[in-house]
């Protein structure tokens, strides 16, 4: 036998709510400070091709300021969407699924993305 109250405390996200807050807070200052960066090297990317692109992200300073702002983005983007699916996602197992694709999505689009500078970076 559960009261109503001992059911109520097992429910939620009220135990990680306010660390998903802060983290997503934090994240959006790190994206704010590394847009204008990130705004000058795509446009010095403009016209170039792949040797260009490769020369300017060879830079170790141009590739860590880019790789900073997809570690940010992407685990903005998967804390937002947890939020969401967490909001108005009613059913368990399905709000489970949800979360774990949002998780594994998260997760391959920040690995691509990284693969991608990383090769740009290192001119293969």
């Amino acid at each position: 036998m559960r009261t109503p109250l001992a059911r109520v405390r097992n429910l939620g996200a009220s135990h990680s709510g306010t660390s998903d807050f802060w983290r997503q807070r934090l994240t959006a200052v790190a994206m704010l400070l590394l847009i204008l960066p990130v705004i000058i090297i795509v446009m010095m990317l403009l016209g170039r091709n792949q040797a260009g692109a490769a020369q300017i992200l060879g830079s170790p300073l141009v590739a860590i300021v880019l790789l900073l702002f997809i570690i940010a983005s992407a685990w903005h983007m998967k804390i937002g969407m947890q939020v969401v699916i967490e909001d108005y996602v009613h059913g368990e197992k399905v709000k489970l699924a949800a979360i774990m694709a949002n998780n594994f999505f998260s997760i391959a689009v920040a690995l691509a993305s990284i693969y991608a500078i990383l090769k740009l970076s290192s001119g293969v």
